[in-house]
């Protein structure tokens, strides 16, 4: 699930020419400051995730970081 997430994400840092200020992506890893995703990117990643997983991240609680996205998953 972890790797999967992974891969969205670097997918989407890809499409969107994004430059993370981190090499590594882990659960500590912020969506906006490490990755810096911007409102546009946030809602994409939320319909990639949705997509994928049949699962709405932002439904119960405010998701900054990786680890919030894949304790949503669980």
């Amino acid at each position: 699930m972890k790797d999967k997430l992974i891969k969205i994400i670097l997918n989407l840092l890809n499409e969107n020419n994004l430059k993370p200020k981190t090499d590594e992506i882990n659960e500590n890893t912020t969506l906006t400051n490490d990755l810096g995703l911007d409102s546009f990117a946030l809602a994409q990643l939320t319909v990639e995730i949705e997509s994928e997983f049949g699962v709405d991240i932002f439904e119960n609680i405010m998701v900054h970081n990786v680890g919030d996205i894949l304790k949503q998953l669980k």
